[in-house]
């Protein structure tokens, strides 16, 4: 008789919501001591859903951490979001934000904007590879202070996606995520990484990519029974992560995604 089995789930993010005042109030009077700002509270606040559902793989924070990522680096005239100065990272905020987030799960994943998702204009190194190089040292320690805080790794966000970036910065610890990838994008993703994050409506274009790479390791984006079992006539079911990128009501949005993950066999 045919029984339903869970696929383990991984969180690529989640673009929390500014808190009401009396719950901000409530977290700040229990974090007294430590950097207990209107971001930290975000940060901890992406994961508290995820762990409830049940989410095999979470992951704190989204693109909502750029205002921390830019706070952090000095050489920015953060009001103008432009490059003055030679870039260095103040990770002390970093690290405070990295303690709470383990607090609730140890080695737990983190995601940030990727760098070129910053935005950033530079106005100081005039050349478009030493900036380059600089905004991606700059992520490396970043990435490499939050995990000698705890932090297991980190998931980069963006939109579209930097050649330069990805081949840098990509690695075991380090997945870069694109919500809506171009073919070139998923290409690109493909071709540095051996994993990839896909929706059904682009598993079609991701299989035909997929035969000049070697993926061993499909995340399908808000899976529904018609996008598994067509995951699932490709690949071998250990293989696949049900995925999730939360932009609106996280409670109901993990418990919904942990449902939906299943597979009849």
């Amino acid at each position: 008789m045919p029984k339903e089995i869970p696929l383990p789930t991984r969180a690529l993010g989640t673009e929390s919501v500014n808190p009401d005042l009396s719950s901000l109030a409530r977290w700040i009077s229990k974090h007294r001591g430590t950097k207990a700002d209107l971001m930290a509270y975000r940060f901890d606040a992406s994961l508290s859903p995820e762990l409830a559902a049940g989410i095999s793989f979470p992951c704190a924070g989204g693109l909502f951490y750029h205002e921390r990522i830019r706070e952090c680096l000095t050489g920015l005239n953060a009001r103008e979001n432009t490059a003055t100065g030679e870039i260095h990272v103040d990770g002390n905020a970093l690290v405070e934000d990295s303690i709470l987030a383990t607090a609730q799960k140890k080695e737990v994943w983190c995601a940030l904007p990727s760098p070129h998702t910053l935005g950033i204009t530079d106005k100081y190194y005039n050349d478009d590879e030493e900036w380059s190089q600089a905004i991606t040292v700059a992520y490396r320690i970043i990435m490499r202070t939050m995990r000698d805080a705890g932090i297991g790794g980190h998931v980069l966000i963006g939109n579209t996606l930097d050649e330069r970036e990805i081949s840098v910065l990509a690695g075991k610890k380090v997945f870069f995520f694109s919500p809506s990838p171009g073919e070139e994008d998923l290409e690109l993703i493909m071709e540095y990484q051996r994993q990839v994050a896909i929706s059904t409506r682009m598993l079609d274009m991701a299989f035909d990519l997929a035969t000049g790479y070697e993926i061993n390791r499909w995340i399908l984006l808000d899976p529904d029974e018609e996008g598994i079992r067509r995951i699932l006539s490709h690949v071998d079911t250990d293989q696949v992560i049900a995925g999730g990128y939360c932009i609106g009501e996280s409670d109901t949005y993990w418990k919904n995604l942990i449902d939906c993950a299943v597979y009849m066999k």
